[in-house]
């Protein structure tokens, strides 16, 4: 099975809203950084945001502050992306990634989820 794996991916019109959920298990799951990124077609992957364990933290890349949230419910070893007033240049892969450092950087992650597109349609 997967570490982390997630979920909510899907085509929505610009201004629409989307919540992604990534689920971890594992070694993963004992990460105290939980971060997302993203990747469109041609584009390096970026950061979007991270969270610290006890939600004490948390870190946004420029382009998405104010639009997106990132939580996390230890409980469920999940972490969430809420993604409101999407716009065309959201559309990308997002990914779920797992971190022992705070860091918007990917070198700093060691565990990854498979991917979950997001579509955003004008």
């Amino acid at each position: 099975q997967a570490q982390l794996v997630e979920s909510g991916g899907g085509l929505v019109q610009a201004g629409g809203s989307l919540r992604l959920s990534c689920a971890a298990s594992g070694r993963a799951s004992t990460r105290y950084f939980r971060g997302w990124f993203r990747q469109a077609p041609g584009k390096e992957r970026e950061f979007v945001a991270a969270v610290y364990w006890d939600n004490s933290s948390t870190a946004y890349a420029d382009s998405v502050k104010g639009r997106f949230t990132i939580s996390r419910d230890n409980a469920k070893n999940t972490v969430y992306l809420q993604m409101n007033n999407l716009k065309v240049e959201d559309t990308a892969v997002y990914y779920c990634a797992a971190s022992t450092v705070v860091s918007r950087s990917v070198q700093s992650y060691d565990y990854w989820g498979q991917g979950t597109q997001v579509t955003v349609s004008s």
